[in-house]
């Protein structure tokens, strides 16, 4: 197998399996949101207990990017119906089974993925509503989430008045993202200002300078002890820092994540069967060997996207190795654990975005 052709095996199982999965049995057409997660065999949701603003903006963005933008404007309209909050600003985190507001919290998380999809559905599906909303959003977060040097904090209580969780890697890499689609979105330079404040701020806080790893947990604070590096997410900030390109400023993590790229492949890799570890110790140690599907779409975004001709020549295998460990004739595998087993059977509704993201990365 081509990189070319292990490409296109993986956007073909996207497209006959996964999408029609969520246009159909795994979306709720009363209250015009996709369902939390479906069942191992893809035949009904799982038990309501919530629907959340992040898994429906993720939603938005893949049938935004697929070119469904009658399904898209469905998902545009009911975010915004269900959980914008039109008295403090902002949006709930999640609503219950009745699409009544339910977790009021202001989440930052949840708003870098409503500026990332809202920008992407606005480029592409011509909504100004949709870029005003991913605008709009994006001066929200700087007024109400700033912290000290130059992060933003991960949540906030329902009025802003505040604050619930201080700065968090996860957060801060996907509002990365977000701003780098409302820059591509919008033209509006004010972007590449803002993202390598950013930026620069994160390597401040975040690196781990022995690794060139950015750690989940600010490296000089009293949690640093209870800190870890995760390799998907390296592999998730080696490909956005190809993106951002001079955006990194002074950072030096366009060094530093060369060395990272090398640290997780080498100890959170398993050599025999590809399959990506959840968390490592700042010594390489496996913490967590549970294989998310996410951190293995990473390693194969990042193994297409890499510099090195010898390192992208892996991607075959590995992408074959993937196909094989965790896609299904109903769908795919969320978790294995180390020695292969399913460790979650249910497919969320959030994980389509996680493949397509990096398929469109993979050799056409």
């Amino acid at each position: 197998m081509n990189a070319r052709s292990g490409a296109a095996a993986l956007r073909d199982h996207f497209d006959r399996i996964v999408l029609p999965l969520w246009r159909g049995p795994g979306f709720n057409p009363s209250l015009r949101l996709p369902y939390e997660a479906m069942d191992a065999a893809g035949a009904a949701p799982l038990p309501v207990t919530r629907y959340r603003a992040m898994a429906c903006a993720r939603q938005l963005y893949v049938f935004a990017e697929t070119g469904d933008i009658a399904h898209a404007d469905t998902l545009f309209e009911s975010l915004r119906q269900h959980f914008e909050d039109r008295a403090h600003g902002g949006w709930f985190y999640s609503v219950d089974p009745l699409g009544a507001p339910l977790d009021k919290t202001k989440d930052l998380y949840t708003h870098a993925f409503i500026v990332f999809a809202c920008s992407v559905y606005g480029r592409l599906g011509g909504n100004r509503a949709a870029l005003d909303v991913a605008r709009a959003t994006s001066a929200l977060i700087v007024d109400r989430f700033a912290a000290a040097d130059g992060l933003f904090n991960a949540s906030l209580d329902a009025s802003f008045g505040a604050v619930t969780e201080t700065p968090l890697q996860n957060p801060l890499m996907h509002l990365t993202e977000a701003w780098l689609a409302a820059r591509e979105a919008t033209g509006d330079a004010a972007f590449d200002t803002a993202l390598t404040r950013l930026i620069v701020a994160v390597a401040r806080s975040f690196l781990h300078a022995p690794t060139g790893c950015i750690a989940e947990l600010p490296i000089h604070t009293t949690a640093a002890a209870d800190n870890r590096l995760e390799p998907g997410h390296q592999f998730e900030w080696f490909w956005l820092a190809s993106c951002a390109g001079k955006r990194l400023g002074d950072s030096g993590l366009d060094e530093a994540l060369l060395r990272a790229f090398r640290f997780a492949v080498e100890h959170g890799v398993d050599p025999a069967s590809g399959a990506v570890a959840a968390a490592l110790d700042e010594n390489g140690r496996v913490i967590d060997a549970t294989q998310r599907i996410w951190a293995q779409t990473e390693y194969l975004r990042a193994l297409a996207t890499h510099g090195d001709a010898a390192v992208r020549a892996t991607l075959p295998a590995q992408a074959a190795r993937f196909e094989t460990r965790f896609l299904t004739p109903q769908g795919w595998v969320e978790c294995r654990s180390a020695s292969g087993e399913v460790a979650r059977a249910d497919m969320p509704s959030t994980t389509p975005y996680h493949l397509l993201s990096a398929w469109l990365a993979l050799p056409a």
